[in-house]
């Protein structure tokens, strides 16, 4: 039996890396026999900082991931997601977690957004969240995945679970809000669990094509 592929994941965020251990987990035999073993990136926050400035999510996570593979001998992956409104121009966009400002809670950054979709009805009120992934290696990229899930901006936040713009997304194909659902339906369904299941759709062929 293959040994598990060890990904490191370029953050020092235990709740991220709890995120993605959930997906790999519910993803199953999507990788067959040798299984995913997530990690945080050793020594994360005394490597050079990477400033994340591009205008793109795919850049900003391309950027990321080359940056930290240089620092590590094994698979780094990095990410940026974030939710994109048509109606205010794209925003909040790659700057969604800075939308209301620097150390800004959630609850600021909802009521900014819907501050600025006040009076917009209807088909306007469009949104999608989109998650940016990509694969690296001592400098340089095996791969890049993007994924986004459809919905609306609603009038007022609504659920008790999630985070972020959970409250105020509503999930056109499931009828609900984000804040509504469960955990292993977010998952399913999130901009981050799509985009995973590509990245693991990808080490599948990659560990068949490459490692016989």
């Amino acid at each position: 039996m293959r040994a598990p592929v060890r990904l490191f994941l370029a953050s020092s965020n235990p709740g991220k890396l709890a995120e993605y251990r959930a997906l790999a987990d519910a993803a199953g035999p999507a990788l067959g026999g040798p299984g995913i073993a997530l990690e945080l990136l050793p020594r994360f926050e005394s490597l050079p900082w990477f400033e994340e400035d591009a205008p793109t999510f795919a850049e900003n996570a391309a950027g990321k991931a080359l940056h930290y593979s240089r620092f590590c001998d094994g698979l780094v992956f990095a990410d940026d997601s974030g939710l994109v409104v048509p109606a205010l121009g794209g925003a909040p966009g790659v700057l969604s977690a800075r939308y209301a400002g620097p150390g800004a809670s959630s609850a600021e950054r909802n009521a900014k957004l819907l501050r600025e979709l006040s009076g917009i009805r209807g088909r306007e009120r469009a949104a999608y969240f989109v998650c940016a992934i990509t694969l690296a290696e001592r400098g340089r990229a095996k791969a890049i995945v993007t994924a986004r899930v459809d919905g609306e901006i609603l009038e007022a936040p609504r659920g008790d679970r999630g985070f972020g713009y959970d409250p105020v997304f509503y999930i056109s194909e499931l009828g609900k809000g984000f804040a509504d659902i469960s955990t292993d339906e977010k998952n399913e369904h999130s901009h981050r669990g799509r985009a995973f299941r590509k990245l693991l759709a990808f080490l599948s062929y990659d560990i068949v094509t490459d490692h016989p």
